[in-house]
C-alpha cells in the first residue's frame, strides 16, 4: 500500500538548544525520538545566521542516520533544506559545500533569505532558473535528490521539469492559512490540480509548510504525495504530548 512518509523537520529543537549554552535539548537525540517511533525521514534547514540548525548539526545526524540504516530494511532518509545562493558566512560553509559534506539523499532548494522569518514562497525559475540549472545538475552528480520548493503555479511546475528537478515541494503555507474559510477548497484545487501535472511531468510530489494534526488529513489525499515535511507543528504538540507521541498521530493520518 502506498503510504506517504513523513520527514520531521528538527529546526525548532535546534531553535532552543541555541537559547542556552551546551546541547539541551539534543537535536540527535530528538532525531532517534522521531525515528524510534516511526518517522520515514529527518529534515534540517540550516541557514546563515545558524539561528537554529548548525552545520555540526547536519554532520552529526548523517552519522546518526548512516548507522541506523546499517540495520534497516527501509532506510531513514535525510533531506537538508535551504537557500542554494547563501554563501559561506562565519563557520557556514554555505549550502552547497555542506551538501557536498553530508550527502543527504534529498536536498529541497528554498528561496529564502536571512531577513525571512520562514519560507514564504516558491521559486520563480523565470528569474531564477538559469542559475539554479547547474547546481541541479552538480547536486545530481553528486547523487542527491533534488527538490525545488513551489507554489502550485502550472507555468513554474513546467520550468522545474525543464532545469532538471527530480521533486517539487509544494508550498502549503496558503492551503494551511485558509483552513476553515471559504477559500479552502479553490486552495486545495490549486494544490490537486499541480501534482497532476507534477506526476504528468515525471517529477516527484513533496509538501510542506504548516502542515499540522487539522489539515494534514486533507492534504493528503492529493494523489501520488511522496512526502511530507513538518516540524513546527509537530514540535508544539510534542509539548502537550511527547514528540514521539506526536510522530505517531502524523504518521496515522497519512496511513490513513
Amino acid at each position: 500500500m502506498f503510504k506517504t512518509a513523513l520527514s520531521v523537520n528538527l529546526n525548532k529543537i535546534a531553535l532552543i538548544r541555541n537559547s542556552r549554552e551546551g546541547d539541551y535539548p539534543s537535536v540527535v537525540d530528538h532525531a532517534k525520538i522521531c525515528i524510534d517511533h516511526g518517522a520515514d525521514g529527518i529534515t534540517i534547514h540550516p541557514r546563515p545566521d545558524q539561528r537554529h540548525i548548525r552545520p555540526q548539526d547536519a554532520h552529526d545526524l548523517k552519522s546518526l542516520i548512516t548507522e541506523i540504516n546499517k540495520t534497516r530494511t527501509t532506510p531513514i532518509e535525510f533531506n537538508i533544506e535551504g537557500n542554494p545562493f547563501a554563501g559561506p558566512k562565519g563557520s557556514y560553509p554555505g549550502l552547497i559545500p555542506l551538501v557536498e559534506e553530508t550527502q543527504p539523499d534529498q536536498c529541497t532548494l528554498v528561496p529564502d533569505s536571512d531577513s525571512q522569518l520562514t519560507s514564504d514562497h516558491g521559486f520563480d525559475l523565470n528569474q531564477s532558473g538559469n542559475t539554479l540549472e547547474p547546481i541541479i545538475k552538480q547536486l545530481k552528480a553528486n547523487n542527491v535528490r533534488v527538490s525545488l520548493f513551489m507554489d502550485p503555479n502550472p507555468s513554474q511546475i513546467k520550468l522545474a521539469a525543464e532545469i532538471g528537478a527530480d521533486r517539487i515541494e509544494l508550498y502549503t503555507g496558503p492551503y494551511a492559512a485558509a483552513w476553515g474559510t471559504e477559500q479552502l477548497e479553490s486552495i486545495f484545487e490549486q494544490h490537486y490540480k499541480a501534482a497532476g501535472l507534477a506526476k504528468k511531468l515525471g517529477l516527484g510530489l513533496n509538501a510542506g509548510h504548516d502542515l499540522n494534526l487539522d489539515n494534514l488529513k486533507k492534504f493528503a489525499t492529493i494523489p501520488g504525495l511522496l512526502e511530507v515535511s513538518i516540524g513546527h507543528a509537530l514540535t508544539v504538540d510534542s509539548i502537550a504530548m511527547g514528540m514521539g507521541k506526536a510522530v505517531q498521530c502524523y504518521k496515522a493520518l497519512l496511513s490513513n
